[in-house]
């Protein structure tokens, strides 16, 4: 349970200081223990670093703040997001999003990317070891709103073989699967991810024909690709239509992801 406290612990933290210039060490301080230990913790639970964890949530802070007020000035964000200078928000932005601050509402209709992390119910427990436990709890009041609409879900078929060519083209892969989702969505749909290569729409319909219908616009792009370096690989989506009747967070995130395992079968 000790290690559990501490992923807790650090996720609170590095979420209350997005716009404060801390690092690794000032995490692994306030959790009490050596930034090693906290390192080892992260990559075996999250298959990902502190750093680059905070630089996605960063970004996707950035991001919101963007969508939320275009013409916003950059340095001030820059500055906002805990970076010194125009050049090193513009890297660290582009890392993420693959395009720089001031293109990124005009190619993107979506910001929540990277959803924030939550701990493991149980450690060992193999359910939500096989996926990335993410924290979307704050789109709880809107799915119980919208307990009678579908949901359209998706999940990128082999991405592995995608990360083997780098995790670079992965993580453009994931950006892509997100950008087909939301150029289909209708303006009052929700797109969000819910885990590594897993994807939502929550629609505003309690139509299914209208969520088929939204399904196979999405469907259409299968096998097209995108570049990577001047390679092109070629993306795929798994997706499934389903409604989702629970009275527990929790229950939520395991009936979507058995509703896109169900459809992979």
């Amino acid at each position: 349970m000790k290690n559990l406290e501490l992923l807790q612990a650090a996720l609170i933290y590095m979420e209350d200081h997005l716009t404060d210039d801390i690092h690794t060490e000032d995490t692994a301080r306030y959790c009490y223990c050596s930034k090693s230990t906290l390192e080892k913790l992260f990559k075996c639970i999250y298959k990902i670093s502190v750093r680059d964890y905070m630089i996605r949530r960063r970004m996707v802070y950035a991001a919101r703040a963007l969508r939320e007020s275009p013409s916003r000035n950059l340095l001030e964000l820059a500055v906002l997001c805990g970076y010194h200078s125009n050049e090193a928000f513009g890297r660290a932005f582009k890392s993420v999003w693959n395009c720089n601050p001031s293109e990124f509402t005009r190619i993107y209709q979506f910001s929540e990317l990277f959803p924030r992390l939550h701990v493991p119910v149980q450690e060992g427990d193999c359910y939500m070891r096989n996926r990335k436990p993410v924290d979307i709890s704050e789109l709880y009041d809107l799915f119980r709103e919208r307990r009678d609409c579908y949901f359209v879900c998706a999940d990128i078929r082999s991405l592995n073989p995608i990360n083997e060519i780098s995790r670079k083209a992965g993580d453009l892969a994931i950006l892509e699967a997100m950008k087909r989702l939301s150029e289909n969505a209708g303006e009052d749909d929700i797109v969000f991810r819910i885990g590594g290569d897993e994807f939502v729409i929550l629609t505003n319909t309690a139509d299914i024909a209208e969520a088929e219908s939204l399904a196979e616009k999405i469907s259409v792009k299968n096998g097209e690709s995108f570049c990577f370096e001047g390679r092109e690989i070629p993306l795929t989506l798994h997706l499934a239509v389903t409604t989702v009747n629970v009275k527990r967070y929790s229950d939520l995130f395991t009936r979507l992801h058995t509703a896109i395992n169900e459809n992979k079968k």
